[in-house]
């Protein structure tokens, strides 16, 4: 059994894995199929005998099928599970609407979410992002609400900027910060970063290979089918740049005796004991390799080449995650 880390999330909360399994894979994406639920059912339970803990989902991945897959995964063993739960996004057959974050909803919301995942109290509850139709003291407050009837545990945030997450821990202490960071995306550096480390908010990084780009499998072009077309960091001259870019880390991860996307999963680790890399996998196979990712340790000059090859601005072109 492997040891994995942990990490204290927020300022007084709970002691959860430095390695969070993302689930959302595990469902169907934009339409997509549906990947085998026996072999994602025994990741889960893999993860956790590993000792990775801290499971994400959203109550709108697979229309509910996450929560449900999550709920079969987890029975008889819930106290080995720290489950997070983003809502408010609204899909219809796949496709985006927008987002309902009004009282009412999130209290119909969280309902459905503790029926498909069999349980009595989720752990981490969160807003998956804040548009500005609802105040903010609306929304954590509403949240804020649900754990003095005991239906949540702690409150968490997700896609916002510095000035929400400010007003957001005014209204009640807000536990986590879930954003995308990596080394093609470190905007968050500059404010949101700072934020959530002077107010005690734990990081619960998403996106560490930014769509793939990192993992030193990709070359121009793209196949024409291939979803990150639509993108511009992923179209013409930016992703010959990009790769450019990326050859650097490919080059490092060889002397090292390691793979590319252990590196960049690596790297957001050492950004700072507050912040936890959150890894999709869907398969078995992966865990070995994003375990021992958090085991790597670079040295200064490692860490300097890699700040200023992937520096702020230095990768072309963005994505629907970048901020």
């Amino acid at each position: 059994m492997s040891t994995i880390k942990k990490i204290q999330l927020g300022q007084n909360g709970p002691l959860v894995s430095n390695l969070g399994l993302g689930c959302m894979r595990m469902s169907s994406i934009w339409g997509g199929p549906t990947p085998d639920e026996t072999e994602s059912i025994a990741t889960i339970n893999e993860a956790l005998d590993n000792g990775i803990n801290f499971l994400n989902t959203g109550d709108f991945y697979g229309a509910g099928h996450n929560e449900i897959l999550i709920g079969k995964a987890i029975k008889g063993r819930r106290d080995d599970a720290f489950i997070s739960v983003k809502f408010g996004a609204i899909f219809h057959d796949g496709q985006w609407l927008g987002m309902d974050l009004r009282p009412i909803s999130i209290k119909n919301f969280v309902n459905y979410s503790l029926t498909r995942l069999g349980i009595e109290t989720i752990d981490l509850y969160q807003p998956s992002r804040m548009d500005g139709s609802v105040p903010v003291e609306d929304i954590i407050g509403t949240v804020a609400d649900l754990i003095t009837e005991g239906k949540v545990r702690h409150i968490g945030v997700s896609e916002i900027n510095a000035d929400q997450l400010r007003k957001a821990n005014s209204i009640h202490p807000i536990s986590a910060l879930e954003i995308s960071y990596s080394l093609a995306d470190r905007q968050i550096e500059n404010e949101l970063l700072p934020a959530a480390k002077e107010l005690g908010i734990s990081v619960i990084a998403f996106a560490n290979t930014a769509e793939g780009l990192l993992t030193g499998e990709l070359k121009a072009p793209l196949p024409e089918n291939d979803y990150r077309n639509h993108f511009s960091r992923f179209q013409g001259e930016n992703l010959i740049h990009n790769l450019e870019k990326v050859e650097v880390l490919k080059q490092l991860a060889s002397s090292k005796g390691c793979k590319p996307t252990q590196l960049a999963i690596a790297w957001v680790k050492e950004q700072g004991n507050y912040i936890m890399p959150l890894v999709s996998m869907s398969r078995r196979s992966r865990l070995p390799e994003n375990i021992a990712a958090m085991n790597i340790a670079f040295t200064p000059e490692e860490m300097n080449i890699l700040n200023t090859t992937f520096a702020i601005g230095a990768i072309q072109g963005g994505t629907y995650l970048q901020r």
